[in-house]
C-alpha cells in the first residue's frame, strides 16, 4: 500500500469490544494508522486504545457519532492521509473486510466505498425486522434523491479518499451522519460505491440508537436528508478555497 492510510474508531463506552477491533485492524491491514476517538466515554475504552499504542484522541463529552467521526476526519485531513476508513468501535464491522474496500477505492472506481449488508440481494444478517424496514424506506428514498442505488445507506463501515476527507472535515452531518453523508456527497458530484460485506454482531456493549428513538429515527432523517438536497452545493471553487484555508469555513 503506497497512500498513507487510517483507520477511525469512533467509540463510545466500548471496552468489551475495542481490543478485538484494534487487533482485528492490525491484523487486517498492518500498514495503516489507527486512530481511536474516545467520545466522552466513562468506562475502561481510553485505557484499553492507549495500552494497544494507537493514536487517542480524547473528547472532553459526549459528542455523537456525527462529532466523533468528524473528529478523526479533521485529524486525517491535518495530518495529510490519503484514505481514511471508518470502523465503528463495538465490533460489527470485519476488518477483514477492509482491503476489499480499499481495492475499490485505489482502483478509482468511487470517491467512497460503503460496506454493505444488502447490495447483494441478502438479508439475513439479523436486523431486526423494524429496523430492516425502516432501512429498506431509508435506501428507496435516498436513493432517489441522490440519483444512484443505495441498498445500506445507515452503514457506518465506508472508506473514503483525499478528496473526501477534506470536505468531510469540514462539514459532517451530526445527527445522522451515515444517510445524510450519502446524500451531501452524491449533491456535491462525488461517487460512491457500494461492496457487499457480512456483518458481524455487537462483541459487547449496547446500541446508541433506542427501540424508542428507532419509532422517530425514520421520519428525522428524511427530513434532515430532504433539507441537505435543498441547499446550495459547495461547489468546487469553494471546496478548493476551504482546503487552501486548512479546512476552516469560507464565508
Amino acid at each position: 500500500m503506497d497512500r498513507r492510510t487510517l483507520v477511525i474508531i469512533p467509540a463510545y463506552n466500548e471496552e468489551e469490544s475495542l481490543s478485538c477491533v484494534i487487533d482485528s485492524v492490525h491484523a487486517s491491514v498492518p500498514f495503516a494508522d489507527v486512530v481511536v476517538v474516545n467520545d466522552g466515554s466513562v468506562d475502561k475504552t481510553a485505557s484499553i486504545a492507549h495500552a494497544k499504542g494507537v493514536i487517542l484522541l480524547d473528547l472532553p463529552y459526549n459528542l455523537g457519532i456525527g462529532g466523533a467521526v468528524q473528529t478523526g476526519y479533521k485529524f486525517a485531513a491535518a495530518r495529510g492521509y490519503d484514505i481514511a476508513v471508518q470502523v465503528d468501535g463495538d465490533g460489527q464491522h470485519p476488518a477483514e473486510e477492509i482491503p476489499r474496500l480499499l481495492s475499490v477505492l485505489q482502483a478509482g472506481q468511487a470517491d467512497m466505498v460503503i460496506g454493505s449488508r444488502f447490495v447483494s440481494g441478502r438479508a439475513d444478517y439479523g436486523v431486526p425486522l423494524a429496523r430492516l424496514v425502516g432501512i429498506k424506506i431509508l435506501s428507496a428514498v435516498i436513493s432517489l434523491l441522490s440519483r444512484q442505488r443505495v441498498t445500506d445507506p445507515t452503514s457506518g463501515f465506508r472508506a473514503v479518499n483525499r478528496n473526501v476527507i477534506r470536505l468531510l472535515a469540514r462539514m459532517y452531518p451530526r445527527d445522522y451522519p451515515e444517510p445524510e453523508a450519502v446524500v451531501f456527497l452524491c449533491k456535491e458530484g462525488y461517487s460512491i460505491v457500494e461492496v457487499p460485506v457480512e456483518m458481524n454482531q455487537r462483541i459487547g456493549g449496547v446500541s446508541s440508537i433506542t427501540l424508542l428513538d428507532g419509532l422517530f429515527y425514520i421520519v428525522k432523517v428524511l427530513l434532515a436528508t430532504a433539507i441537505g438536497m435543498v441547499k446550495p452545493p459547495i461547489g468546487p471553487e469553494r471546496r478548493a478555497l476551504s482546503c487552501a484555508n486548512n479546512g476552516e469555513e469560507v464565508t
